[in-house]
């Protein structure tokens, strides 16, 4: 697991947290259950957009828990999906519903929803391109628009750059943003981090990521002058955007769903989740179903 440096916001909670559990050495201030004696070991795998969040509130956990080790690794969500309804893993992070996932049987693992997730097209910053209309960008990802300059940009060419299948940010991004038309070809990445780094690097290239990957090295794309934020999200007028889901095993051992708990608690999704760019469940104004219906 990669390490994580921590904002002041959050060493705040840290710290907090750990003078928390200091002053009770039988008792996990995190969970408030009975864990000091037990070994935890907590294997997360998956969705490579959710990947950030898990690895951050896992170090917090673990500070104040001392017998928890978690380990947290991407490779997708239907890695995710699959190594936790196999047993592989405790804890698989999708991006998308199990039921959307072909070979999965969702009966038999839990979901925990624990995020919400904007995703936007971006762009290298030297095209000169900072809105299209809907059409235009699903036009860009199936082919039919090659040139920069289509769309009021500079006379360049667009270099796609498509994340891997069995990408939940990739199924999130052709659902709603491509309407499940099917992208040209182009190179494909299983990495949010190494696309970031792709697109600032190569002239001409767009992708697409989840907002919190979305940083000044990179430009997010407005979609018919609609931003790609987080208030717009919250009341569904940015559409390109999924629930963030930690599944685990009907029968998940009590470790594995103190984390899961931790993870949806008042104190992280008011500070770690918004923080990191994601958006807390309890910030939408609209739910979603797996079959779309907006309510």
């Amino acid at each position: 697991m990669k390490k994580i440096l921590l904002s002041l916001s959050t060493v705040g909670l840290l710290v907090g947290l750990a003078a928390c559990g200091n002053n009770d050495t039988t008792k996990s201030s995190a969970s408030g259950k009975d864990t000091a004696n037990e070994k935890v070991e907590i294997t997360a795998v998956g969705s490579t957009a959710l990947q950030p969040l898990v690895e951050k509130v896992a170090e917090i956990y673990m500070t104040d828990n001392p017998n928890a080790s978690i380990t947290v690794q991407g490779g997708g969500s239907g890695t995710g999906l699959t190594q936790v309804s196999s047993g592989a893993v405790d804890i698989g992070n999708s991006d998308v519903f199990a039921e959307e996932k072909d070979g999965i049987d969702s009966s038999k693992i839990e979901d925990h929803r624990v995020a919400v997730v904007g995703v936007a097209p971006v762009v290298n910053k030297e095209t000169g391109v900072k809105t299209v209309s809907a059409d235009q960008l699903k036009d860009i990802f199936t082919g039919k628009i090659t040139n920069w300059k289509d769309v009021g940009g500079k006379d360049q060419k667009i270099e796609l750059i498509n994340r891997a299948a069995g990408s939940g940010t990739r199924a999130t991004f052709e659902q709603w943003a491509l309407e499940g038309a099917e992208p040209a070809k182009g190179q494909e990445q299983d990495s949010s981090g190494t696309v970031r780094k792709i697109v600032a690097e190569t002239p001409g290239a767009i992708s697409y990521l989840a907002f919190s990957y979305i940083d000044e090295s990179i430009q997010g794309l407005a979609i018919d002058n609609v931003e790609p934020k987080d208030e717009n999200v919250q009341d569904n007028s940015w559409k390109i955007w999924a629930y963030e889901h930690m599944y685990t095993q009907k029968d998940a051992k009590k470790g594995v769903l103190d984390f899961v708990d931790y993870v949806k608690s008042d104190d992280v999704q008011k500070n770690v989740v918004k923080e990191l760019g994601y958006i807390p469940i309890n910030g939408m104004s609209v739910e979603r179903s797996v079959d779309g219906t907006i309510k």
